[in-house]
């Protein structure tokens, strides 16, 4: 299969200016990290914070320049320091941030929230780009009544089903889903997980998912790489790396998670009572 998504030891630095009795130094956020994506596969990408998830996350979805190594988007190498980025690659590759209220226009009503991407991008007449629209609405789960209403009349949920049927106005071939269901309660993350793995399905999406929710990640990934002070520590098939870590820091991430089955709660509610 083709490869969506490609990284080939991917670096990235930030220079810290140094203060009255400091040094300026440099801040290695990403160290050589090297993956692929194939399409409509989800690559999970895991691991506590401050370990630069967030920050190849950047990279990924073209917001920041990596220091060194090599991207590739649908086998086109692609280089913001050095080269424009043309329309057509922007809309490629579209993000989904954690806080869905954060990240939608608080005087936009929903359908032109929906509609900007495509006002901004295409010449869509104005009667193309509402029924466009309207269709993303319903398809994440939304009815038409919602179309003239604000991002506060919506649960949280709801702002991320909008959240996500924006970015899927431009028909991108890569979605980046950094921690988006991390704000939301356990039942409404369900919904809002299985609607991903829906929409994935039909469309042919190829997903980055950031999260340090392990079950989260059993749920939805194909393919999973753990994180660790800017190094990918352990990269492999879901099932390979849950069943066999092989790397010290995964093992005690993947046993500092506590089991939600009904076996291990007894088991920690036991050991609670003797103590």
């Amino acid at each position: 299969m083709t490869a969506v998504l490609e990284a080939r030891n991917l670096v990235r630095d930030y220079h810290v200016g140094g203060g009255l009795f400091a040094k300026p130094r440099t801040v290695h956020a990403v160290k050589g990290v090297s993956f692929s994506v194939e399409k409509g596969r989800t690559l999970a990408i895991v691991g506590e914070s401050g370990c630069g998830k967030s920050t190849l996350a950047r990279i990924v979805t073209l917001i920041d320049p990596a220091t060194a190594g090599e991207l590739f988007i649908e086998g086109q190498k692609v280089d913001i320091a050095k080269d424009k980025l043309t329309p057509e690659m922007r809309q490629k590759v579209q993000i989904i941030f954690q806080n869905p209220y954060g990240s939608l226009n608080p005087r936009q009503k929903i359908g032109d929230v929906l509609g900007e991407p495509l006002l901004i991008n295409t010449d869509m007449p104005a009667s193309e780009r509402r029924d466009r629209a309207m269709a993303m609405l319903k398809k994440v789960g939304l009815a038409e009544e919602h179309f003239a209403r604000y991002p506060h009349m919506f649960s949280g949920g709801q702002r991320q089903r909008i959240a996500i049927a924006r970015a899927l106005m431009l028909n991108p071939s890569l979605l980046v889903l950094d921690e988006p269901v991390s704000a939301l309660d356990l039942s409404v993350q369900a919904q809002v997980l299985n609607l991903l793995a829906d929409l994935q399905d039909e469309f042919q999406l190829t997903y980055v998912f950031i999260s340090h929710d392990l079950s989260v990640v059993r749920y939805i990934a194909d393919e999973v790489m753990v994180m660790y002070f800017g190094e990918a520590v352990e990269y492999g098939p879901r099932d390979e790396v849950f069943a066999n870590p092989k790397h010290d820091y995964t093992k005690t991430l993947f046993a500092a998670t506590p089991r939600a089955d009904v076996a291990s709660i007894k088991a920690r509610l036991a050991r609670k009572a003797a103590a």
